[in-house]
């Protein structure tokens, strides 16, 4: 099994992540409630903050690999 499926918490912030950086609303976060919700809030967030910050494309590509390290 792989490590991605095994850690739901650093997924969700990467999913949230993604839907930030996508310009998603954070009403369409699919989880009720719990510790999963609140990391992909703030993945969230920081991807809306990258997106903001004109942080697309080639140049946002160092802050997901980055966040995918940490």
């Amino acid at each position: 099994m792989k490590r991605q499926k095994r850690d739901m918490k650093d997924r969700a912030y990467h999913k949230g992540y993604h839907a930030g950086l996508s310009g998603r609303a954070k009403s369409q976060c699919p989880h009720a409630s719990g510790d999963t919700r609140q990391h992909w809030m703030s993945g969230w967030r920081e991807g809306r903050n990258d997106s903001w910050a004109s942080l697309k494309g080639v140049s946002g590509l160092s802050n997901i690999v980055q966040h995918e390290i940490a």
